[in-house]
């Protein structure tokens, strides 16, 4: 019997072209067609690129299709947008490009977001706060406060608040401190910020611009009114006293017609005025006289104010070891005293002034008694070397950091005026010895300080006439604007 050969099934090309025709049509449909899952999200589509034939033209268009679809971000917004993307793709694409896939982001998916920056709070100082008060008033603790103080010695200026300061807090989610700042002034910002376990001090300070100013004034009933007038703030008021406070008694020697000229460091920062600097020279005539005094710095690096022509300024002692204060009681060997009622020699002066006015020490020396003195009260005594010794007597407290043996500077602040011992009101007794022996403080002749060292001398000289000639210039010309 013979075999005959299976072959396989002839179909006309006319049928094969309409099943191809009929999965073209599936195909577009399936791909038009989104599934529920797709539907609900409309974010992309899955194309697996599996094999791809190695024919260069086709891939190379391929590529640049996919490049064009991955580099932008396409949101769907009907079935019929992706159907031309997808229709773009297969008449692109090479025939012999099998299993081809990719995906195609749709729609730009959210980024993460990042947890909020820690923000600022603001607490403004009342009267009566303190640094713990703040804290407390933002949720922090005592030990947070500890570790802050202790931090730096610098961290020790956020505990000198005024009343209406503002300090500001950085507090993380969990309500731990992060950082603190404060300005302090229009030019300077403290602040401290965690740096890992530990906290870190910083100052910002801004550089201002600094010009020279004229002021000059005539005294009809105070030296702090005419200083006013003349635009003088009080510092620099305060300033021009203690420069002239080694030959001028401003407790008792100020007279109506007094006048005064001062060049000064006037400080900008964008076109505002922000401060004041020193006084650079200045010229005071008191009762006929005129004093002179020009601020230099030497080679060395130490500023201090000589005369015009380069003698010192600077006396072993100054005259008032309270400013502005009133001389209540003078040096009297006969005196009858206030309180016993009998003959008592007064061997210093008194100064009335209001409790808790600061008491300064008239010359460098060393503290050789802090404490209570029979009658004086508390009691402060230096010894300035070998030859003189001062007293300083009724304080109601002493400065901190005073104790016997302590080295002072002269001008430095060593107690506050009070009422202890005998003393029928505030006011602060001082003594002056020379030798053992009690002499008037106001009228003994005050040992002189060195004047410009040789080597600096015509350096100085060149500045102060400078700045003698600047005062007669601007007195001048402002004289001459009163006038018109």
């Amino acid at each position: 019997m013979a075999h005959h050969k299976s072959e396989s099934p002839r179909y006309p090309k006319s049928h094969i072209m309409a099943a191809s025709g009929i999965a073209a049509a599936l195909s577009i449909f399936l791909l038009v067609i989104p599934t529920t899952e797709v539907e609900a999200k409309r974010t992309l589509v899955q194309l697996d690129l599996q094999e791809i034939s190695s024919e260069a033209p086709a891939k190379a268009v391929l590529s640049e299709e996919l490049d064009a679809l991955i580099s932008e971000t396409v949101t769907i917004t009907s079935p019929l947008e992706l159907t031309s993307t997808s229709e773009s793709i297969a008449t692109t694409a090479s025939p012999e490009v099998v299993n081809t896939s990719i995906q195609v982001p749709l729609v730009a998916e959210a980024e993460p977001q990042e947890s909020a920056a820690p923000e600022w709070t603001s607490v403004t100082v009342s009267s009566g706060d303190t640094l713990s008060v703040l804290f407390q008033q933002v949720g922090l603790s005592a030990n947070t406060l500890h570790e802050v103080i202790n931090s730096s010695k610098e961290a020790k200026a956020f505990t000198r608040l005024r009343v209406g300061q503002q300090i500001d807090f950085k507090l993380g989610e969990e309500g731990q401190l992060q950082g603190m700042r404060s300005q302090i002034s229009t030019l300077e910002t403290i602040r401290i910020d965690r740096d890992g376990e530990q906290y870190a001090f910083s100052k910002d300070v801004l550089e201002p611009e600094v010009s020279t100013r004229f002021a000059s004034g005539s005294i009809d009933s105070s030296l702090f009114l005419a200083a006013q007038n003349a635009g003088l703030s009080h510092n620099l008021t305060m300033q021009m006293a203690n420069v002239f406070g080694y030959d001028v008694d401003f407790a008792r020697e100020i007279r109506q017609g007094d006048q005064f000229e001062v060049l000064f460091e006037e400080k900008h920062l964008d076109g505002e005025r922000v401060g004041t600097g020193n006084i650079l020279a200045a010229r005071f005539t008191n009762r006929g006289k005129t004093y002179t005094a020009v601020r230099y710095t030497d080679g060395n690096g130490y500023t201090s104010y000589y005369r015009a022509d380069g003698t010192s300024m600077r006396k072993a002692f100054i005259r008032t070891p309270v400013e502005f204060a009133r001389i209540s009681s003078r040096f009297n060997p006969g005196r009858r005293h206030p309180v016993l009622n009998k003959i008592r020699a007064h061997k210093g002066v008194d100064y009335a002034a209001a409790t808790g006015t600061p008491i300064k020490a008239t010359g460098d020396g060393r503290v050789v008694h802090v404490g209570r003195k029979g009658g004086y009260g508390n009691t402060v005594v230096i010894k300035h070397g070998q030859t003189y010794q001062t007293l300083y007597a009724h304080m109601s407290r002493y400065a901190s950091g005073i104790r016997v043996g302590s080295n002072v500077n002269q001008g430095q602040v060593i107690g506050y005026v009070g009422m202890t011992g005998l003393a029928t009101g505030p006011h602060l007794h001082y003594e002056f010895q020379v030798s053992g022996r009690h002499v008037d403080p106001l009228s003994v002749k005050l040992p002189a300080s060195d004047p410009i060292p040789s080597r600096e001398r015509n350096a100085f000289l060149a500045l102060s006439n400078q700045m003698m000639a600047s005062l007669d210039q601007q007195g001048a010309t402002q004289l001459a604007q009163l006038s018109e």
